[in-house]
């Protein structure tokens, strides 16, 4: 049952991550992205993290998705003008990425050889062992990407003020 849930979550990030990319729109981009966040959640659970689950669906999908929506609302992102396609990019990317995928496959393989993973089997994500991690190991991260965040949203606001003089 679990390999089923797993195959069909993990089905869902890549189509969503797939449509991320693909739309034009970019409200349509971030709703596909929301769906990306939601079945990585699932995937979570399914290996028994479930502090990183909860903080999956609150603080990707839940905040970071709606400061990206109050970003793009606030530059007045319209559709994106498509243009023609290269007939080199057309024929030459889908055997391309396919074979992307097996070397990168392979590679997976010769680094890690007889590593399996056992849904359920992964218990570092309690709420103790992230928050220790967070704020020993990876604390200069953590305080640098709060203020890329920051900086971000002041440059949203300067930006949509000087659409607005």
């Amino acid at each position: 049952m679990d390999v089923i849930l797993f195959l069909i979550f993990a089905i869902i990030a890549v189509v969503g991550a797939i449509n991320v990319v693909v739309q034009s729109h970019p409200i349509s981009s971030a709703i596909s992205l929301v769906g990306v966040m939601g079945s990585l959640a699932v995937l979570y659970l399914l290996l028994g993290a479930e502090f990183l689950a909860a903080a999956q669906v609150i603080v990707y999908a839940g905040a970071i998705m709606v400061l990206f929506v109050f970003v793009i609302m606030l530059l007045n992102a319209g559709a994106e003008v498509r243009k023609g396609q290269s007939s080199i990019a057309l024929f030459l990317g889908g055997p391309l990425l396919v074979a992307l995928l097996i070397l990168l496959a392979w590679f997976v393989q010769q680094l890690f050889p007889g590593v399996m993973v056992y849904f359920g089997g992964f218990r570092g994500g309690s709420a103790q062992d992230v928050g220790r991690a967070l704020f020993t190991t990876y604390l200069l991260p953590f305080e640098v990407t709060s203020i890329l965040i920051l900086i971000a949203i002041l440059g949203a606001i300067v930006l949509a003020r000087k659409e607005m003089d």
